[in-house]
Order: C-alpha cells, then structure tokens, then sequence
C-alpha cells in the first residue's frame, strides 16, 4: 500500500490530531495530577495548564472530526456551484466544461468548446487538487515535525547548566 495523493493526507492528518488529543489530555492530566499531590501550590499555574489543554483538545477534536468527514468530491461541487466567476476561470484555465458532464446547450469559455471536444472538469480539479494537497500536506507535516524536534531539544536541554556560571551554585 502506498501512501500517495489524498487518502494519505487525510490519514496524516487524522493521525496527528488523535497525537494532539492525546497531548491535551496528558497536559490535563499531569495539572490535575500535580495540584492533587500537593506538588505545584499554584492554582493560577494548573489553570493555565488545564485551559491551554482544553483548548488544545477542543481544536484537535474540530481538526480530527473536520479530518474524517472531509470529502474532496463534495467540497468541490460546492466550491463550482458557488461562484460563477470561479466556473469561467476554471473552464478557461483548465480547458474543460461543466462540473461532471458537458451540456452543449451553455456557454463554456473554454478553447475546446466550439470544437465539442471538452471534458468534464470534475477529474481535471481532482487532479490539480490532489497536487495542491502533496504540497500543503507536505509542508504541515514538516512543521509539525519540526515542532516534535523542538518539544525533545527543550527536554533535553532544559537543565543544563551554563558553563560560565558558579560552580557550587544549583542550577
């Protein structure tokens, strides 16, 4: 099985958001753990931590659900039947006409249309979609990976000392 065009995104997508869910609940959950043994005295801090959790929950839980009902066949009819400036745009970049099928009795500004050779324009946006999502898809898991890096270079960094300072001095 490979991993290619817009299921593959769509399961990145999910995957990395089921990731969030479960940081937002470990946040939650070490604040709440941390306040009942008594080890953080705070209550502004564990409130902070619970709210930026909660929040963090509810926006992976829009994206994890916006993610599973995402469907590229409906959201494009939407998009074509919307704008009737997009449907001319599209028909003269794409050369085609129509969403799914071609009717001779409308207008189509398309090149092929006086020659009754267009195509549907349904698979010609798949298409270029598919592409668009490569990159995009590309580019969001590049920084959410780069933001894991930064989540393990902050752990691992984060008590070091400076080598400049006093030595008998903790921390």
């Amino acid at each position: 099985m490979s991993c290619a065009g817009f299921t593959c995104s769509k399961h990145s997508l999910c995957a990395l958001n089921i990731l969030y869910v479960m940081v937002s609940l470990l946040m939650i959950g070490i604040a709440a753990w941390g306040r009942w043994f008594g080890l953080i005295s705070s209550f502004q801090v564990v409130g902070g931590i619970v709210g930026v959790g909660v929040f963090l929950f509810f926006v992976a839980l829009a994206g994890l659900i916006g993610a599973m009902k995402h469907h590229q066949d409906h959201l494009l009819e939407v998009g074509w039947n919307n704008s009737q400036s997009t449907q001319m745009d599209v028909e003269k970049s794409l050369n085609c006409c129509g969403f799914k099928q071609v009717d001779p009795n409308l207008t189509c500004d398309a090149a092929c249309f006086p020659n009754h050779s267009c195509l549907p324009c349904a698979e010609k946006i798949k298409e270029h979609a598919g592409e668009a999502l490569h990159f995009v898809g590309g580019i969001g898991l590049f920084f959410s990976f780069t933001e894991i890096l930064g989540v393990w270079l902050t752990y691992r960094y984060r008590n070091q000392k400076d080598p400049r300072a006093n030595p008998s001095a903790f921390l």
